[in-house]
């Protein structure tokens, strides 16, 4: 014979109603003559029970990352393993990939803060930006020198002008012909 719901209540550390829920959407089971044996019962709750809200559960250990100093380029962090629910992670597993995933997207957050990170899209803008004010001051280049150049060698300035424009303009194409490599 099984013990009351009460008393089970009483046994486990919990409510009544926290009991009489759990036998309702059948987490533990109850007997045909509605007592709880508490063996089964208690493989039953544990089985089903999220390990972060067990009453009885011990103190969980806080584990503290590293700090690095502002001095060290790089940080050192573990790849993210992606955890999924169809590939059978227990919850433990699920939660440690939460908890790794909150921890770096902290770190990203503090980063900002303290000016370490560089928004993507404004750096391409500022690149950009800058890779086209040289391209401008090379195509001005042959129009400012060509007369000092052609008054040294003794030629025309205007065949001077038009030899260095084209030799500019050949050079800024190879440039603009090269890939960027971003890895």
């Amino acid at each position: 014979m099984g013990l009351s719901v009460r008393e089970y209540a009483r046994r486990r550390g919990v409510s009544h109603t926290a009991v009489r829920k759990a036998v309702q959407t059948g987490r533990i089971p109850q007997e045909a003559d509605g007592t709880i044996d508490p063996v089964k019962a208690d493989a039953a709750w544990d089985a089903q029970t999220d390990p972060g809200r067990r009453a009885t559960s011990a103190p969980k250990p806080v584990v503290v990352a590293p700090v690095t100093s502002a001095s060290t380029p790089q940080r050192e962090t573990a790849p993210a393993v992606p955890v999924s629910a169809a590939a059978g992670a227990t919850f433990a597993q699920a939660r440690t990939a939460h908890e790794v995933a909150k921890a770096q997207k902290a770190r990203i957050q503090v980063d900002r803060l303290k000016e370490e990170v560089v928004d993507r899209a404004r750096a391409t803008a500022l690149v950009f930006k800058l890779a086209r004010q040289e391209r401008d001051a090379w195509i001005t280049w042959p129009a400012r020198v060509a007369g000092q150049m052609a008054a040294e060698i003794g030629i025309d300035p205007h065949v001077m002008q038009t030899l260095l424009e084209a030799h500019v303009h050949a050079h800024l194409d190879e440039l603009a012909a090269i890939e960027p490599n971003f890895r």
